[in-house]
């Protein structure tokens, strides 16, 4: 049977008013509950990076298709989120609306960015030890490693501006995938929703700030001189400036005045 609601997506405007109202709730959940949900995020976004560095791993499918099949997989770690349910610090940066509503309090916004972070942290690093010890870096006789140190090795030469810019566009593309799956009825129509924004910006080398405490630590294990500490710093920092900027500004920002900001009388 259908929804009662109907079949059909919800409108721009609903989406903007779901939005606004999901921000106000993950804002007020108990503190329990939000660092449970955010290491269960950052797992889930370690899980797809791992699954998309095996994919991409030999392929012979050449660049653009290669990139195109680890996205498709990375996607992965935003479907369990949305879908199954998790915090998530990009995906959060929506609640931005809330608070341009005056539906929250600025405190209570870095608050829940700043519990979801340290959260999503957790379960990105938990999901890199599980891996090495479990030896997944060693499939395919080593290559599956020497794809994860390469990935590190290129976020860590980055220069801060690069950054920045890549930090933003990649936050863009997810929080509109997050928006577009708040317009789905159903677990299909939130999945397709999905995919095509994150493999997108998989594909063309955007970076993920909870993505890169997944990679960048699983690559300073592999090989510790290539992946400096210091490297992995800066990158998180530039990266998370980036994606506050992209997704409360490009996509939060932007649907607010576009939707919920009060007319003029």
């Amino acid at each position: 049977m259908l929804n009662e609601a109907g079949p059909d997506a919800y409108s721009p405007l609903e989406i903007a008013a779901r939005v606004r109202d999901v921000g106000v709730v993950k804002a007020r959940r108990d503190l329990l509950g939000t660092v449970v949900l955010a290491v269960l995020a950052g797992a889930f976004i370690g899980l797809g990076a791992l699954a998309a560095s095996v994919v991409s791993t030999g392929s012979e499918l050449g660049f653009g298709p290669t990139r195109l099949l680890a996205g498709g997989v990375f996607s992965l770690g935003l479907i369990l989120v949305v879908v199954a349910g998790a915090e998530l610090f990009t995906g959060n940066n929506l609640m931005a609306m809330a608070w341009a509503s005056g539906q929250l309090r600025f405190r209570e916004v870095v608050r829940n960015w700043a519990i979801v972070y340290a959260g999503n942290a957790v379960g990105a690093l938990g999901t890199v030890a599980l891996a090495w010890l479990g030896g997944v870096h060693t499939l395919a006789k080593g290559a599956v490693g020497a794809t994860l140190v390469a990935v590190a090795v290129h976020k860590t030469g980055l220069e801060p501006l690069a950054l920045v810019a890549l930090g933003v566009l990649c936050n863009g593309l997810v929080c509109l995938a997050v928006w577009l799956a708040m317009a789905g009825r159903s677990v299909v129509d939130k999945v397709v929703a999905i995919v095509f924004p994150v493999a997108a910006f998989v594909a063309m080398g955007f970076e993920h700030s909870i993505a890169n405490l997944f990679f960048l630590p699983y690559g300073a294990l592999l090989d510790p001189t290539a992946v400096p500490l210091a490297g992995i710093l800066r990158n998180l920092l530039w990266v998370t400036v980036g994606n506050l900027l992209g997704g409360t500004l490009l996509v939060a920002g932007v649907y607010q005045v576009a939707y919920l900001r009060e007319p003029r009388r």
